[in-house]
This record gives C-alpha cells, structure tokens and sequence, in this order.
C-alpha cells in the first residue's frame, strides 16, 4: 500500500546533509513517479464480463474507489482478489474523496476507480475525480468494459450509426420537459435513457405524448443478467404493457429516431 507523501516524508533520514538535486523543468517528482488513476469499468450484471485486464488493474491498485463498498468487495472476492484498501466515493462525498484521492495520487499510489455497475462516469461518480487529477498532470488510464448504454444500443433492433445518450431524465418541472422536447426533436439519431423500475411507466407515457405513440423504442432490462428481457416496439404499446406487468430492475430505453419504423418484437416477453 503507497504511504501518503506526509508520511513518507518522515522515513527519511535525519542525518541527510545535501538536499537532491531538482527534476527538470516538466518531468515528475520523485513522489509521484509511478502515481496513476486507472478507470476500471466491471460488469453490469454478469460476473463473467470481468475481464483479466480489469483484474490485474484491480489487484495491483494500492486503492480501490467505489460507489458501495459491499458491492466492490463481493466483486473482489469472486476475483479472488485481497489487499487493495477500499474507499467510498459516490456523490454525497465527492468533493472530499477527491481531495483525499489527489493527495495520495501525487504521493505515488495507484488508485482505481469503479462504479457498482458499469463503466464510471456514465450517470455515474467519477467525473469530479478524473478532472481533478488531469488538473493535477497525473496521468488517467481507463480499461473498457461493460457499459449498459452500449449493450442497450446493440441489442436495440435500431440504427446505431448516430445515437446521443441522456442518461437519467430530471424527475420534474421544466428540465424534465426540456429533455424530453430534445428526445423529441431527434430525427435522425437513437436516444439512450436509463430508468428505474419505479419510474418506467411515467416516462413511457411522457414518450409518447411528447415523442408521439408510433415512436419506435426498444425497453431492454436485466441485461446480461438470468432474466434478461428486450421488448420492441412503439411508445405507446411499451407504456400499455408497462401498465399489466410489474416493472423489475434497471431499465435502459433506446428510443428511435422520429424517421424510424416500428420494430416489432420477436415475441411476448414480460418486464
């Protein structure tokens, strides 16, 4: 585990009468050398889509900053991997965890961050610390994986050559009806929206009053998971259906472009 620069600095010897000489205009300090934010996406359901490269960024961190530590270290343990300390980061706190996480960086750790789901950054913690440490000049690496808007998209039925992702819509008032009006006003571009299994219905009704009952749209949940369910079809069906099934887990909606024809389901598949 790296040693924050505060308490490296006290292993050094007190006897030491010349001070080092100073790095090159540019190059990086002692402590900081090695130092590296590496941004890890894990799976979004199955444990299989770990990859080996996410593994070995994961064991040899000197810390892992994640939203649920319970998550992370259930995650760890299905990789068998022990040692790295773990360390909450989510939104109530990110203001503070960054600070923390830049002080240890440019003391030389490794640090690695992940979502509970995913990839980070993507309606997700994460951007707050990687901006701060870009300001820093310490270097950012990331190692892909998993994204639900991407396994959203691809599964879809619909064109993927230009598409746009909002992420989670305003729950009311004026923003919300401004997001709504821009998925709207799409024609030529599929849209990536995710939802909870609480508030699917609502948004399928404000689709298609705002986007128009023959939208076309594909209602994709569970994905990668046992369960894994992609209904097609337009708007105004999805959100009558919603209305006889009970909703369950995360959703992500791809809605097509207004000059996209309907895609219709392969067959009846509950949400």
């Amino acid at each position: 585990m790296a040693m924050s620069s505060r308490s490296a600095s006290t292993s050094e010897p007190a006897s030491s009468t010349s001070e080092p000489a100073s790095p090159p205009s540019g190059a990086p300090s002692t402590s900081r050398r090695g130092a590296r934010l590496v941004v890890v996406a894990t799976p979004i359901g199955n444990l299989g889509d770990l990859s080996p490269r996410a593994v070995e960024a994961l064991a040899t961190a000197n810390f892992i900053y994640c939203e649920d530590t319970r998550r992370t270290l259930k995650l760890l343990s299905h990789a068998s991997i022990k040692g790295p300390r773990l360390v909450s980061h989510h939104r109530f706190n990110e203001a503070a965890s960054t600070a923390m996480a830049i002080e240890r960086l440019e003391g030389g750790a490794t640090i690695a961050l992940v979502t509970d789901a995913g990839t980070p950054l993507v309606s997700d913690p994460g951007g707050r610390l990687v901006r701060a440490a870009v300001a820093a000049g310490i270097p950012v690496e990331a190692v892909p994986g998993p994204s639900a808007a991407l396994t959203a998209l691809v599964v879809s039925g619909l064109s993927t050559d230009r598409w746009c992702f909002e992420g989670f819509l305003p729950r009311t008032g004026r923003a919300r009806a401004e997001r709504l009006a821009a998925v709207a006003a799409e024609t030529d571009r599929a849209v990536v929206v995710f939802e909870s299994p609480y508030r699917v219905q609502r948004l399928l009704d404000d689709l298609a009053a705002t986007c128009g009952p023959d939208r076309p749209v594909a209602v994709c949940r569970e994905l990668t998971k046992l369960h894994e369910e992609v209904w097609r079809g337009s708007v105004a069906q999805a959100a009558e259906r919603a209305r006889t099934v009970k909703p369950r887990g995360e959703y992500v909606l791809v809605v097509g472009p207004a000059s996209a024809a309907v895609a219709t389901s392969a067959g009846p598949a509950p949400m």
